[in-house]
């Protein structure tokens, strides 16, 4: 006879954040999420501080610091949590919920961390992907880089002396690669 492992929902993912615990679940599993270092949150907090100012004054949506819950599948649950994220202003709810936000972001950014493996990180974007992220941007700051992801379309490698477009995902928004990793050693 074999055990059948417990499939959570995002009810109990909830229940377990009330008491300190900090998981993502993946299809009804949870998936332990560690402290990040010096260089991930420095390079996270600059992208989010330059974002928002410009998502602000344009009056293009609303941003989501790092640890907010997205519910982006059901039955079994998965509950994402990104780095950081933004929802353009027509998807918004309204309000939005002092629980898990059940809409898919627009776009998200999820920085490598030194313990991240390339096989975690290519499904943690494959996933958002897959749910209807419109454009993931993966930041490394070790490499000094920014990767940039569009459903069906190839990557795009953003190094240090590049520029990053929002594109039609956060129209008129750009930012030098440079300022985003300005303490940070490759």
């Amino acid at each position: 006879m074999s055990a059948v492992a417990k499939l959570y929902t995002a009810e109990d993912l909830e229940r377990l954040s009330v008491q300190g615990c900090r998981y993502e679940l993946i299809q009804g599993e949870l998936r332990t999420m560690s402290p990040t270092g010096g260089a991930h949150g420095n390079a996270t907090d600059r992208l989010a501080a330059y974002a928002r100012m410009y998502i602000d004054e344009a009056g293009l949506g609303e941003c989501f610091a790092a640890e907010t819950g997205f519910v982006i599948a059901s039955a079994p649950d998965t509950v994402l949590a990104p780095d950081w994220a933004f929802i353009a202003e027509e998807r918004l709810p309204d309000p939005i919920p002092d629980g898990y936000v059940p809409v898919v972001p627009d776009i998200v950014a999820e920085t490598r961390s030194p313990n991240d493996t390339r096989k975690e990180t290519a499904e943690k974007i494959r996933q958002r992907l897959q749910a209807g992220v419109r454009m993931v941007l993966e930041l490394d700051p070790k490499a000094r880089r920014m990767v940039v992801y569009r459903p069906g379309l190839e990557p795009k490698t953003l190094e240090i002396g590049d520029e990053f477009s929002g594109e039609d995902v956060l129209p008129g928004f750009s930012l030098p690669i440079a300022k985003l990793f300005r303490r940070t050693k490759s």
